[in-house]
């Protein structure tokens, strides 16, 4: 065994916990703003006099600018050291925080957001790559439980955090108080964060990078003015450009042999099964979030403060339970924690059609924990179980595709959901049954999801006994 083999088992052996724990709290700082700046839109409509389509970008942009960045994480892991990743990622942060706190007009603030996505567009993959250079894959559910802990609980926060600074004091306190922190996981970061695994220098491909960008930027542009009046024509168009662009993506990758990530992780059956429950679930969530919220407003008749609140038992509980749900991976194998939490789901979902059209809030509550428990259990372990049956040789790259589906994926959940939610228009209806009526459709899309689902697990663990068992 060679002194670098050595090393590498030395590092497997210590299990830093404390260095996945500082990239993970960096994570959280990002997701903690970007939920934070959700509430202060109205204001930020009001003082800088600008559109409820172009605030929306403050997120929209920041969500497309961290999907382009994990895009590359495969090549980034190979060419530059984890010190160096999180180093640029801490810099950005503060860089963004730091316009966004001075930012005396609307695009100043979005370039700060921009910038500061930089961030969780670096340090998400690569607090998962660090998982998988050194914990044993026996371990992966519990340390990546761990980690989820802290960056979920983010989502519960956010909303909570950004309406309390934006009441007793200013939006911008937002940037400023998140400045310090990340000052401090900075200088933790530069002395503990090490390098597993040895760097090299890769040859960049921007042409196929650039496809991408188009294609996905065409792609969630299309998505968001699909549900504008006359929206259609123009969502068609960035449609076609999305296509255009995937395709040609495609057909230069058979020639290049420029850095990336490797195309070839979609033939690997145990990636697609458990990618696409993957990027489902996560649409589901993030759609639900944004309809329940709403649904409470539109229908019940709550107070926005009420709407907010119907999320925070499940969303805490989804943070907290992720440390739970790893382990059962880890002890039990991967049926019990997707089948269980693919049943929670699908049963939830069942409730909320059976009722879509007289909710109480009461109810949604009730629901909503259960729905989260479940999703939360099969949705991070569904990435995990797949990074531990892949090769060791598609791992990275496997993780760029699943962090960049996820970004993807929660902004068509959102779409999909305000689509449906205004999709009834019955003359004779008040405006809060129409609404309920489309809210009940799209609650049996998400029950149709969890029903798919379990023939994707289903496909999955069939894959798992042909090969290991």
């Amino acid at each position: 065994m060679t002194e670098t083999q050595t090393s590498n088992e030395n590092q497997k052996q210590t299990h830093p916990f404390f260095v996945i724990s500082i990239i993970s709290l960096m994570t959280f700082m990002g997701v903690l703003t970007e939920t934070s700046m959700n509430v202060t839109f109205p204001t930020l409509m009001k003082q800088f006099h600008v559109s409820l389509t172009t605030v929306q970008w403050v997120t929209t942009g920041y969500l497309l600018t961290v999907a382009l960045l994990m895009l590359t994480s495969a090549f980034l892991k190979r060419r530059f050291t984890n010190k160096q990743l999180f180093v640029c990622a801490a810099l950005l942060f503060m860089t963004g925080d730091f316009l966004g706190g001075i930012a005396g007009s609307y695009w100043v603030l979005l370039l700060g957001r921009l910038i500061q996505a930089g961030c969780v567009g670096l340090t998400g993959p690569l607090m998962v790559n660090i998982i998988m250079d050194t914990v044993p894959a026996t371990k992966f559910g519990t340390y990546m439980g761990m980690a989820n802990l802290i960056i979920l609980i983010a989502p519960a926060l956010g909303p909570t955090f950004g309406g309390t600074v934006a009441y007793f004091a200013s939006w911008r306190m937002i940037f400023w108080i998140t400045l310090p922190i990340t000052a401090l996981l900075l200088v933790l970061g530069v002395f503990k964060i090490k390098q597993y695994v040895p760097t090299r220098k890769y040859e960049f491909d921007w042409l196929r990078f650039a496809l991408l960008a188009i294609g996905l930027t065409s792609l969630i542009m299309g998505l968001n003015i699909m549900g504008e009046p006359n929206g259609l024509l123009d969502c068609l168009g960035y449609f076609v450009v999305t296509v255009i662009t995937f395709s040609l993506f495609g057909w230069r990758s058979k020639y290049s042999h420029k850095a990336l990530f490797k195309l070839s992780v979609f033939k690997h059956p145990s990636f697609i099964y458990s990618f696409l429950p993957y990027i489902l679930l996560q649409a589901s969530n993030i759609g639900i979030n944004f309809l329940l919220p709403n649904y409470v407003q539109v229908v019940d008749g709550a107070s926005a403060f009420v709407g907010g609140l119907v999320l925070l038992p499940g969303s805490v509980l989804n943070g907290l339970g992720q440390p739970i749900y790893g382990w059962m991976l880890d002890r039990y194998g991967g049926k019990l924690p997707l089948y269980l939490g693919n049943a929670l789901f699908f049963v939830t979902a069942l409730g909320f059609t059976a009722f879509g059209r007289h909710l109480t809030i009461w109810a949604i509550i009730l629901l909503y924990l259960f729905f989260a428990m479940g999703r939360s259990m099969a949705f991070g372990n569904s990435m995990t179980y797949g990074l531990k049956i892949l090769s060791t040789d598609v791992r990275n790259d496997a993780n760029a595709v699943y962090s960049t589906g996820q970004q993807v994926a929660g902004s068509i959940g959102t779409t999909v959901m305000a689509v449906l939610m205004s999709s009834i228009t019955v003359p004779h209806l008040t405006n809060a049954q129409n609404v309920a009526l489309g809210s009940q459709i799209a609650f049996g899309l998400i029950l149709l999801i969890g029903t798919v689902n379990f023939w994707f697990f289903t496909k999955l663990f069939k894959i798992k006994v042909s090969k290991n068992e």
